[in-house]
């Protein structure tokens, strides 16, 4: 394997460099959130055994089409890593998840509950227009069938994209529309067209095609965990660099 003293560059230069790209805090912040995954894995007895690491490693090997030994050890001295130092990542990859599991794998639920209407989503299609004038036209010439709302969003949409696509914008959670808005959208029924509403933006004549429930599926309850735990480490990463300034303090 190639060793980065070999090709003549310095841990030095390496952190000059991330100082240079204003890159540094992002990995210390890294560094720091691994050492608080670490020793609170430890306080808890949670460990990645041999095995979940050669499934993972057999699995990363497989993705880069990696069939022979002597081809994972190219692919890694290329990478400037050995073996050791690929096993100490995939049990990193491992663990962070395993201790978010046990930090909060009850309260999932419970969240996701408490907030179910924000979880709630739309298929929304919107028209905004500069001109009161003209946003009242289109919602009546809609309404009357004069003109279709795709047509009308495809010819007179303020967004180039928006136009193209003919109003779509996709799935919609309740937080990601403006509160006055949402309000509106959300609880008006399929295909009824809503509108004129003004915002900074202009006016929106809006139409939802479909309400999709709030549901607990498998990749909301990892997006909830993962939030949770990252939470979690920031706060934890807090209150070590307060200690630290105390301590510096007092010293």
């Amino acid at each position: 394997m190639t060793d980065i003293s070999q090709i003549g560059i310095s841990p030095e230069e390496i952190i000059n460099y991330l100082k240079s790209e204003m890159s540094l805090r992002e990995v210390c912040q890294k560094i720091l959130y691994q050492r608080i995954i670490d020793n609170a894995a430890q306080e808890r007895g949670i460990i990645v055994t041999t095995e979940e690491i050669e499934i993972e490693a057999d699995c990363q090997r497989r993705k880069q089409r990696l069939e022979k030994a002597v081809d994972t050890l190219t692919w890694l001295a290329k990478q400037l890593v050995s073996p050791y130092d690929w096993e100490i990542g995939i049990r990193n990859q491992l663990l962070a998840p395993k201790l978010a599991q046990t930090l909060f794998a009850k309260e999932v639920e419970k969240f996701f509950n408490q907030n179910r209407q924000e979880f709630e989503q739309i298929v929304l299609y919107q028209i905004i227009v500069v001109c009161k004038k003209l946003a009242q036209e289109l919602y009546y010439q809609i309404e009357e069938g004069e003109i279709s709302f795709y047509e009308a969003a495809h010819i007179y949409d303020i967004d180039e994209h928006r136009r193209q696509k003919c109003g779509y914008e996709g799935k919609i959670y309740r937080w990601a529309i403006q509160p006055d808005i949402a309000e509106f959208v959300f609880e008006s029924p399929p295909k009824h067209l809503i509108g004129p509403l003004k915002s900074e933006q202009g006016y929106h004549i809006l139409m939802v095609e479909e309400v999709i429930a709030a549901e607990l599926t498998p990749q909301r309850y990892n997006e909830i965990i993962n939030n949770m735990f990252q939470q979690w480490l920031a706060s934890e990463a807090q209150y070590l660099l307060n200690c630290y300034e105390l301590d510096v303090d007092t010293f």
